[in-house]
């Protein structure tokens, strides 16, 4: 019974943590010379209310994360991440960095789909998330289809300190398919998993699942807006999020053949 409780509570750590940045990417770069500044805003209306491993409960928090990336050229971009948290009768803190160098085959080289890697670790106060030193790998693989766009991140996440560095690589799969509705107007949906180590998948209800209908503004080659609703399918998902992001990118022109900032970088 210790065992399962200690399981169960290293894996909401992790998607607590995720909560921070709810986002699928797409396999474009921020281009040359160019850097995007994001403002990721979350809330949890409903998540959990108690306590547990020395982590605060999620219920009622507000999430802001700053991010800045920059991009140095057409295969190489680097992010950087403050995350921070206003918890009910608390107040704002900190929570912690994070850093995320990324790379992808440039779009001159005519794949049949979009590719990218994009690795990041960084750190997360014990009183957020039980683990506090964390590493993501996530291969992203993109396609547009006419009016259609669709995008996968089989992530892979480690925790090196906590009780989640035990269990070793985990798999954590995102998805999201949408719809140009119009030139400026895109509609679809996006899911967030955390399924457990590789080594033997968590049982289905101690799993993080989530799903979130989303809208993407088009309204300008430098701004970004997404926003969602997501709702948690298992038991131990919190079962109501609201997110949105809000970004603007400086910098040099950008060419024609670099995609609006907020279709995560289809082409």
């Amino acid at each position: 019974m210790r065992l399962f409780i200690a399981f169960s509570l290293a894996a909401a750590s992790l998607f607590a943590q995720g909560n921070y940045e709810v986002q699928v990417y797409g396999s474009g770069l921020t281009p040359p010379h160019n850097t995007m500044v994001e403002l990721h805003s979350n809330f949890t209306f409903q998540g959990s209310k108690e306590t547990s491993d020395g982590t605060l409960p999620t219920e009622h928090q507000l999430h802001e994360t700053l991010e800045i990336t920059h991009g140095f050229n057409e295969w190489f971009e680097t992010g950087f991440y403050l995350f921070t948290n206003h918890q009910p009768g608390q107040g704002w803190m900190w929570v912690g960095t994070h850093i995320r160098p990324r790379v992808a085959i440039p779009e001159r080289y005519h794949l049949p789909v979009g590719l990218s890697l994009s690795t990041e670790i960084g750190y997360q106060r014990a009183r957020i998330a039980a683990d506090t030193w964390t590493w993501e790998i996530r291969p992203i693989i993109d396609k547009t289809v006419g009016r259609w766009y669709m995008s996968f991140n089989p992530t892979l996440d480690r925790s090196f300190h906590g009780p989640g560095a035990r269990q070793g690589v985990e798999f954590s799969p995102n998805v999201k398919v949408s719809y140009d509705v119009t030139k400026r107007v895109a509609a679809g949906v996006e899911y967030y998993g955390a399924y457990g180590p590789l080594s033997g998948f968590d049982p289905l209800k101690e799993q993080q699942q989530q799903i979130l209908p989303a809208i993407d503004l088009n309204l300008s080659p430098q701004w970004e807006f997404n926003f969602g609703v997501g709702v948690g399918v298992t038991g131990g998902t919190d079962h109501l999020l609201v997110k949105m992001i809000l970004g603007y990118r400086f910098g040099k022109r950008v060419k024609k053949d670099y995609p609006p900032v907020n279709t995560g970088g289809r082409r």
